[in-house]
């Protein structure tokens, strides 16, 4: 049986923006965030590809790879994910083999098959392309090859990108993704930090399509976690208000720039919409350390996970930076 101290533990930054701050002040704290944790012992820090979003500031995803990883020293860095129905394949390659060629043995490729934004902003970013996610097990299958080793008969080559392998992975928030990482030996991460319903069905299909490959033996699994650590349990539902307000102009369709937490939700969100963040925060980790750690040890027990990557999304960057460390302390024991 799997216990706590055996699961890797990991960030996914999300950039946020908040109210009346800046991309630029994000996207430095997104930096201080790296160096954080890096000396915490994560294993990695991913960021993740949105469009059309005023309050997340991680669209130029490979660039701002490029300034994590430059700022850090040992700590992967990668994307949860790139949306590839977004981009030619060979661009992937190249943007990743550049980074993989700087920074090498720290950089993580994770794919995603969704636009990552709404379909007038998917249009908007390909212009005469014609992605879509029906194409995404082949797509996966031709930036693959322009990572790998040349071979004598290919014309077209990722440069840099040709022979540097950097370690892809397929997200998902739904099947599609658990049966193709399976079938092709990939490791796979669950977005289960927004769409829990689906996690135990998806770890099932993943382990059971699971094909030993090149780059993995066995199946290997990553779950995304919403994070709100703080050193009681009130102060942490305190801060949760932040994450609510935000889940709630998500669904509403409103601004996702950050807002301050609150005291009571009362008079801000309908008993419909209150269930309705509820389910996509059920795997919320809400709370001190010690609730956490007993929330984490039955999420470890009924999955079996390899690896969880939390995001913590608080208005505060000192809240923040102080979730991590007592995360920290929770995951080491």
């Amino acid at each position: 049986m799997k216990s706590l101290s055996d699961v890797k533990y990991s960030t996914l930054d999300l950039v946020p923006v908040r109210e009346n701050g800046s991309p630029a002040q994000s996207l430095r704290n997104s930096l201080d965030l790296a160096q954080h944790v890096e000396k915490l012992g994560y294993t990695r820090f991913w960021v993740a590809e949105h469009h059309n979003m005023d309050g997340i500031a991680s669209s130029a995803t490979s660039v701002l790879l490029g300034y994590l990883a430059g700022g850090t020293s040992t700590i992967r860095v990668g994307s949860g994910g790139v949306m590839l129905p977004n981009h030619a394949p060979l661009v992937i390659a190249e943007q990743f083999g550049t980074l993989e060629s700087l920074y090498p043995g720290r950089i993580d490729l994770g794919l995603g098959r969704a636009p990552g934004s709404d379909q007038m902003t998917a249009r908007a970013l390909r212009r005469e392309r014609s992605g879509s996610a029906d194409d995404f097990p082949d797509d996966v299958a031709e930036l693959m090859r322009y990572l790998g080793p040349r071979t004598p008969d290919q014309r077209v080559i990722a440069m840099p990108g040709s022979d540097t392998n950097v370690p892809v992975w397929l997200l998902g928030s739904s099947l599609f993704s658990a049966q193709l990482a399976g079938e092709r030996g990939l490791p796979y991460a669950f977005a289960s930090h927004f769409a829990p319903r689906y996690m135990h069905e998806a770890i099932r299909i993943y382990r059971n399509h699971f094909k030993p490959s090149a780059v993995l033996d066995k199946p290997y699994v990553m779950l995304g976690v919403p994070l709100v650590a703080a050193d009681t349990d009130e102060q942490a539902e305190y801060l949760a208000t932040s994450v609510y307000q935000r889940i709630l102009a998500l669904m509403r369709g409103q601004s996702l720039v950050q807002r301050p937490p609150v005291k009571t939700m009362d008079g801000l969100w309908l008993p419909h919409e209150k269930q309705a963040v509820g389910d996509f925060l059920g795997l919320a980790m809400v709370g001190s350390p010690e609730k956490i750690r007993a929330k984490l040890d039955v999420l470890v027990e009924q999955t079996g996970a390899d690896e969880l990557i939390f995001t913590c999304d608080l208005y505060e960057h000192a809240d923040r930076l102080h979730s991590y460390e007592l995360l920290a302390q929770v995951m080491k024991g």
